[in-house]
């Protein structure tokens, strides 16, 4: 019988899923990319991106909203057609881009949720880098 609940209690621990830091994700890529200086230079963009998307959320300054509205278009962008585009470079690093993308808009979501309980005005207007859990609209061209 004990044999069996460890079975069980091993096979559920399968299907729970695993927790992962920023940190600790971009370590073990900089694990493997230490052979490779074009997957090093494909690495640290995407890093770079996430700490401008993640830092500058609730930036005042206007460069550092700039910051954060750049990375944010550039992780929402669904265009394959430029190199390095998030697309493509998440498919370089053998990443899925719509799992990256839904966990840094959640991520975002649960930052502006954390702000709004904590300021306790959820109806205060967000400045426009703050604007929503999801990705920009683009305005329509025409």
């Amino acid at each position: 019988m004990a044999e069996t609940k460890n079975q069980t209690d091993g096979f559920v621990h399968l299907l729970q899923p695993n927790t992962l830091l920023p940190s600790q994700h971009f370590a073990a890529l900089r694990r493997r990319a230490e052979q490779e200086p074009e997957r090093r230079l494909v690495v640290a963009l995407l890093q770079d991106a996430v700490e401008c998307f993640q830092k500058h959320l609730f930036a005042r300054d206007r460069k550092k909203r700039q910051l954060f509205r750049d990375a944010e278009e550039w992780i929402c962008s669904t265009d394959r057609t430029w190199p390095f585009s998030f697309e493509n470079v998440c498919e370089v690093l053998q990443l899925d881009p719509d799992y990256v993308r839904q966990g840094l808009l959640a991520w975002k979501a649960a930052q502006l949720a954390q702000r709004a309980n904590a300021e306790h005005s959820p109806s205060a207007p967000l400045p426009s880098s703050q604007a929503g859990p999801g990705c920009p609209r683009k305005a329509a061209h025409g």
